[in-house]
């Protein structure tokens, strides 16, 4: 079976507290895990936004093949970096939850540069 390839890199990163020298806490990202596949813009206008809440505030998604995830990536804590461009994690599916020989698809929220 031919995988889904892709031509995009997208680094997942996740925040890490740590207190300064004053003890005040510092959020940093720290780079997790990097996987290839497609970035397509999604309009995010769906006529099921009452249950696709996270889908309707997407803006782009991301479809690679399936990989198994740091157990450290949530979707309610992790973002994206891809092609220098910011973007929260709103969801993450497998569709077909079949794991291997299967695909992800990564719904974002485009939330700036770096």
């Amino acid at each position: 079976m031919k995988g889904i390839g892709g031509n995009t890199a997208a680094t997942i990163q996740v925040p890490t507290i740590t207190k300064n020298a004053i003890g005040e806490q510092v959020e940093t990202w720290e780079n997790v895990q990097t996987i290839k596949g497609w970035l397509d813009l999604s309009s995010g206008n769906s006529g099921y936004s009452n249950y696709y809440a996270k889908i309707q505030e997407s803006t782009h998604i991301f479809v690679s093949d399936y990989v198994k995830l740091n157990s450290k990536i949530q979707a309610e804590n992790s973002r994206a970096i891809i092609n220098g461009k910011r973007y929260d994690i709103m969801l993450i599916d497998n569709p077909m939850e079949m794991g291997s020989g299967s695909q992800l698809e990564i719904y974002l929220k485009y939330t700036g540069g770096q």
